[in-house]
């Protein structure tokens, strides 16, 4: 836990919970705050950040949380439930920084259906209108996400209001450039678009619109186009088929951090907490594995 030491211990004592296992890193206590700062004032100076400005927002818990990732002193860190995504964000982009190899920080909701399967949606939280680059960035982002956490082997659609040239549009060119990139940047990826979203995901819509695609049909990641059409997507799977919605899952980022609404549940952070803990565990076998074949 990261704040003011005495503070966390008089909330639990009054919520009558046992923290005595867990430590308590005080940003304004820490013996390691001096190179923490040190650290984010040399991150920033270069956007006209002064050393005196560096010390104040290092005592924010939300970035000095970020910095301890950053450092390696924890494998991943959740915040959110009293500060707003824009700002959760800000701290991992400036101090843990963006993924090698990625343009673009997006988020996954992790959608588990009454049937027991599950659905990855993309981007529903973070880019409002992401670039031809950027959503192919997403999709990439968004299979490893849904591999990590469900140990399936992901199935990318790329959704539009399209399927295989039906109809023409600037709309749908983005996609189909998107795709282009993301079959580039990953080869290996089972990856497909421009597809409507019954032809992603309903077996005898994807015989009709798309006989010869390997994802039509069984697609278990799906990438919508802007974030209007994914956010919207997402709650309505949430509100009208019961759906639980997991989310939102930060991804992008060089070390997993993640954010959560500012009216989440209990079991809402348990469930991101346990989330960014697998990610972190990927994260680290991915590593082991590529430094073993280097």
């Amino acid at each position: 836990l990261v704040g003011d030491a005495e503070q966390v211990h008089k909330l639990a004592a009054l919520e009558n919970i046992d923290i005595s296992g867990i430590d308590i890193i005080d940003p304004l206590t820490d013996s390691l705050k001096e190179d923490y700062i040190q650290t984010y004032y040399e991150i920033r100076k270069h956007k006209g950040m002064t050393p005196q400005e560096a010390e104040k927002i290092m005592e924010n818990p939300l970035f000095y949380g970020a910095m301890l990732v950053r450092k390696g002193r924890v494998d991943a860190s959740v915040a959110g439930a009293v500060n707003t995504t824009g700002n959760v964000l800000r701290a991992g982009i400036q101090i843990i920084g963006v993924k090698k190899g990625f343009s673009v920080v997006s988020s996954t909701f992790l959608m588990v259906l009454q049937s027991g399967h599950y659905l990855t949606f993309a981007d529903c939280a973070v880019i409002p209108d992401p670039t031809s680059d950027q959503l192919a960035d997403i999709a990439i982002a968004s299979a490893d996400t849904h591999q990590s956490l469900t140990d399936e082997e992901p199935i990318v659609a790329l959704l539009s209001f399209s399927t295989r040239g039906s109809a023409q549009h600037p709309d749908i060119d983005k996609v189909r450039k998107a795709v282009d990139i993301a079959r580039e940047k990953r080869p290996g990826l089972v990856l497909d678009g421009e597809l409507q979203v019954d032809a992603a995901v309903v077996e005898s819509v994807a015989k009709r619109k798309a006989p010869d695609s390997n994802v039509a049909g069984k697609a278990n990641v799906l990438i919508f186009p802007d974030l209007q059409s994914g956010n919207i997507a997402y709650k309505i799977v949430e509100r009208l088929a019961h759906a639980h919605a997991v989310g939102p899952i930060i991804q992008g980022l060089a070390k997993p951090a993640n954010d959560l609404s500012r009216g989440c549940s209990v079991e809402d952070i348990v469930n991101v907490a346990c989330i960014c803990s697998l990610k972190a565990v990927m994260e680290e076998v991915s590593e082991e594995y590529m430094h073993a074949n280097l």
